[in-house]
C-alpha cells in the first residue's frame, strides 16, 4: 500500500499539480474519531464528484467534543484513512476549521455529510465560513446522502471512553433532557443581565528555563525565556459570560495610577461596560508567576498587592454606584478576594440591590487566615474548593458533606457548591436537603489558575434562571474543564465549544 499521509506543505502542492493535469480535486474535512461504515459510504459517494480524494482531519488539540476526546489520536486516525482505497492523500490540518485548508489547496468540490444540509443545525455555524471560502477559490459545496451514524453515539455507547460516574451522571441527564432541550435553556442565558464585582487580577507568567542551584548560593537559578500575561479575577469572570450574556456590567478595583487600564480595556469582551474604582496608595494587582518551561510546573510567586481596605471616601463612591443599578439587574456575581475592595457595608449593600447573588470569596497566599464570607448573608449561590470550605469552618477532618450543611446554615444559602479536582463538584441543595455529586469532565489539566472562576460564571446564571440543578452543575463543569486546559485565563469559556463537547457527550 502507498503511502498517502502526506505533509500539508506537500499535499498544497500535490493539489497543484493535480490541478494542472485537469484533475478533478475532491476535499472532505473532519475529526474522523472513530471511522465506521457511514464515514465510508461518505467517501465513496464523494469520490464520484470529481477524480482525486483528499481528506483533512482535525488534529488533537483543535477537538472540542468533551473529555477523552479524541478516543483515537491522530496518528491513528490517519492511519485508518489511509487503508481505504477510495481515498487517495491524507493530512493534518493546520487549523481549527476547514476555512484556510479549503483556500490554500482550492478544491473544486468540498464535500460535507447529510447532516450538514440544515446549515443551521451546524453549532458552531463554520459551514457558513467554509461555503463562503470554496465560492471565494471557485469552487462548489455538495452533500453526500451516504447512511448517518454518529462517531460520538458509538463511542459513547460501545467504548468506555467515559468513567462509570461520568457515564451515570450523563446518563440522568440525556434521560431528562434532548439536546435541542439544552440548546435553548442554555439561550435564554442571553437575556439575562448581570452584574459582576471583585478585584482585577493580572497574572503575569514568566516562563523559564530551569539552570540548577546557583553556585555560591543556595537558591534556584533561572533563565527567563517569554512573559504572558492574563486578565483575570473579575475581569476573567465578565470574559466567561460575555459568550453567554448580552449585557455585563464589571465593578472592578485598580491601582491608583490606573496602570493597566487601557490593557484591561483591549482584553474585554464588547458587550462588558467597566466601573473603575482606583484604590488610593495601592497598585493593580499583579500575580507574577515563574514557571518552567517544558513541563509548565510553577516554581515561584511573587505578589504585587496592597490589601489594606479602600477608605471610607470610596466606600461611599461604590455604594452611590451600585445604588444607581437597583431594579435594573438580574443577577450579582460577587469575587470577593479578600484584597481590601469589598468591606463589610458594602457586603451589605449588594445584598438589598439584587435577590440574586452568587459569591466566591477565594483563599490565597496573601489572605489565609484573614478572609471570610461571613460577611455574606442570604446568598443564591456559594462556589469554593474543598480546602476554603475547611479554613471558613475551620475544621480539617469532619466530612465534606457534613460541613457543607453547617455552612448553608450558618449564611443561609440556597445551594453552595464545593469543588474537589479531580473528583469534580458537590452541590448542596438547602431548600430540598439534596446533594448532587458531578464529575469532572476534564481530559487533561494545564493549569488550575482560573478553574473556579468559569464554573462561577455559568453555573450562577444557570441557577438564576431555574435551570435543573443537574444540568446548571454540568454546564458549569464544563466550563471548569475548559479553563485548566490552558495556561492562567488565556482563553474564556466558549459556548459553542460547550455546546459541541454536550453534544457529543449526550448522543
Amino acid at each position: 500500500m502507498k503511502n498517502k499521509i502526506l505533509s500539508f506543505q506537500n499535499l498544497i502542492k500535490i493539489s497543484k499539480l493535480k490541478r494542472n493535469q485537469n484533475k478533478k480535486i475532491v476535499l472532505c474535512h473532519g475529526v474522523f474519531d472513530l471511522l465506521h461504515i457511514g464515514h465510508i459510504k461518505h467517501f465513496e459517494e464523494a469520490k464520484n464528484f470529481g477524480d482525486v480524494l483528499i481528506v483533512t482531519i482535525t488534529p488533537d488539540n483543535f477537538i472540542n467534543k468533551g473529555p477523552n476526546r479524541p478516543a483515537f489520536n491522530t496518528n491513528l486516525r490517519l492511519e485508518a484513512l489511509q487503508a481505504l482505497e477510495c481515498i487517495d492523500y491524507v493530512s493534518v490540518n493546520k487549523w481549527a476549521t476547514a476555512t484556510q485548508t479549503i483556500k490554500s489547496l482550492k478544491p473544486d468540490v468540498y464535500c460535507k455529510g447529510p447532516d450538514y444540509k440544515k446549515k443551521d443545525n451546524d453549532i458552531t455555524k463554520k459551514i457558513y465560513e467554509e461555503e463562503k471560502a470554496i465560492k471565494s477559490v471557485n469552487g462548489s459545496l455538495k452533500f453526500t446522502n451516504a447512511i448517518n451514524f454518529s462517531s460520538s453515539n458509538l463511542l459513547n455507547n460501545f467504548i468506555k471512553i467515559h468513567t462509570n460516574k461520568q457515564r451515570r451522571y450523563l446518563n440522568y441527564i440525556t434521560k431528562k433532557f434532548s439536546f435541542h432541550d439544552i440548546k435553548n435553556l442554555v439561550s435564554k442565558l442571553f437575556a439575562i443581565k448581570v452584574l459582576v464585582i471583585g478585584e482585577t487580577i493580572l497574572d503575569k507568567y514568566v516562563f523559564c528555563e530551569t539552570l540548577g542551584k546557583s553556585g555560591k548560593e543556595p537558591i534556584l537559578a533561572l533563565r527567563e525565556i517569554k512573559t504572558e500575561t492574563y486578565y483575570g479575577g473579575s475581569i476573567a469572570i465578565s470574559n466567561h459570560l460575555s459568550n453567554f450574556c448580552k449585557s455585563i456590567k464589571l465593578f472592578t478595583m485598580i491601582g491608583q495610577k490606573k496602570e493597566y487600564k487601557n490593557d484591561i480595556m483591549k482584553n474585554k469582551s464588547k458587550n462588558i461596560s467597566v466601573n473603575f474604582f482606583y484604590k488610593r496608595n495601592s497598585p493593580t494587582i499583579v500575580k507574577e508567576r515563574f514557571v518552567d518551561l517544558i513541563n509548565k510546573n510553577k516554581i515561584l510567586g511573587v505578589y504585587k498587592i496592597n490589601d489594606e481596605l479602600i477608605n471610607i471616601k470610596q466606600q461611599k463612591e461604590i455604594e452611590t454606584q451600585l445604588n444607581k443599578l437597583k431594579g435594573k439587574i438580574d443577577h450579582i456575581i460577587v469575587a470577593d478576594y479578600g484584597h481590601g475592595f469589598i468591606s463589610e457595608k458594602i457586603a451589605r449593600n449588594i445584598t438589598k440591590i439584587c435577590k440574586s447573588i452568587s459569591l466566591s470569596a477565594q483563599l490565597n497566599a496573601a489572605n489565609l487566615g484573614m478572609h471570610t464570607i461571613n460577611k455574606y448573608k442570604k446568598i443564591e449561590t456559594v462556589v469554593i474548593n474543598a480546602m476554603e470550605l475547611r479554613q471558613e469552618m475551620r475544621d480539617r477532618n469532619s466530612p465534606i458533606k457534613i460541613l457543607m450543611k453547617k455552612l448553608t446554615h450558618r449564611i443561609k444559602i440556597k445551594n453552595l457548591i464545593v469543588t474537589t479536582g479531580q473528583d469534580g463538584s458537590i452541590l448542596y441543595d438547602k431548600i430540598n436537603n439534596k446533594y448532587i455529586e458531578c464529575p469532572a469532565f476534564a481530559s487533561s489539566v494545564v493549569d488550575k489558575v482560573g478553574a473556579g472562576d468559569a464554573m462561577l460564571a455559568i453555573v450562577s446564571i444557570a441557577l438564576n434562571i431555574g435551570i435543573d440543578k443537574h444540568l446548571s452543575l454540568l454546564l458549569g463543569s464544563l466550563a471548569a474543564a475548559q479553563s485548566v486546559e490552558s495556561m492562567g485565563n488565556s482563553s474564556f469559556v466558549d459556548k459553542n465549544q460547550m455546546m459541541k463537547a454536550i453534544e457529543s457527550l449526550i448522543k
